[in-house]
């Protein structure tokens, strides 16, 4: 599993393994909070199956999904590991999930064995600002289509010529572009209608390029 992980491109075979013997695996129930935003970091996890949210919430419970991961191999808890801050975000299951978890002393340790990881780290990082950025830039700038429009684009990948995203609800579209399911709901009834997207098992297909207003 630790072979599909970015940071750890750098290791040997041997290591992989001598560093996944140090890991411990857990499992969680969907709808499982696995870390809160605020929580002490004491290690770094690897999603080996299922999927979670990242996000961000307020004191009446209002979120903003960050990030949906669902490949093996994504990973989560790095920064704080290694700045020893508090957790940045929360992490909630979306189905049944299963994780490899490192203790920040392995993870230190291997850093420290291994420097150029930091190299890995660093454009790990980078690719999270960068998109990070550009959701920003998404919310101040989009109104509600928009911002959706744009997260569909996002999430889709090219599979037999069809960009498809992977499974997703309306409601977690919903608090990823920080509008409520009922708009999501209209918006997704009139591309449909207009054949732009089709539903399939909760993965959306762009059958066409989105339109630019709604």
């Amino acid at each position: 599993m630790l072979e599909k992980v970015s940071l750890f491109s750098a290791l040997s075979e041997e290591e992989l393994e001598n560093l996944e013997k140090h890991a411990h695996q857990k499992t969680y129930r969907k709808n499982t909070i696995i870390m809160e935003k605020g929580d002490e970091s004491s290690s770094l996890f690897v999603l080996v199956s299922g999927k979670v949210a990242v996000y961000v919430a307020d004191e009446e419970g209002k979120e903003v999904v960050l990030n949906v991961c669902e490949e093996p191999g994504a990973h989560f808890g790095e920064l704080a590991l290694l700045n020893s801050i508090p957790r940045t975000a929360s992490v909630r299951t979306l189905a049944d999930s299963r994780f490899l978890v490192i203790s920040r002393q392995d993870f230190q340790q291997c850093l420290a064995d291994h420097p150029e990881i930091a190299v890995e780290i660093i454009r790990s990082l980078v690719d999270k600002v960068t998109k990070l950025t550009e959701r920003l830039s998404t919310f101040a700038l989009k109104d509600v289509y928009g911002r959706l429009a744009a997260t569909l684009k996002d999430l889709a990948q090219e599979e037999d010529g069809r960009l498809i995203t992977g499974r997703i609800t309306q409601q977690e579209l919903a608090r990823m572009i920080g509008s409520s399911r009922e708009m999501v709901s209209r918006i997704f009834k009139e591309l449909q209608t207009g054949g732009y997207i089709t539903v399939e098992n909760k993965r959306v297909i762009l059958n066409k390029k989105l339109p630019a207003r709604w």
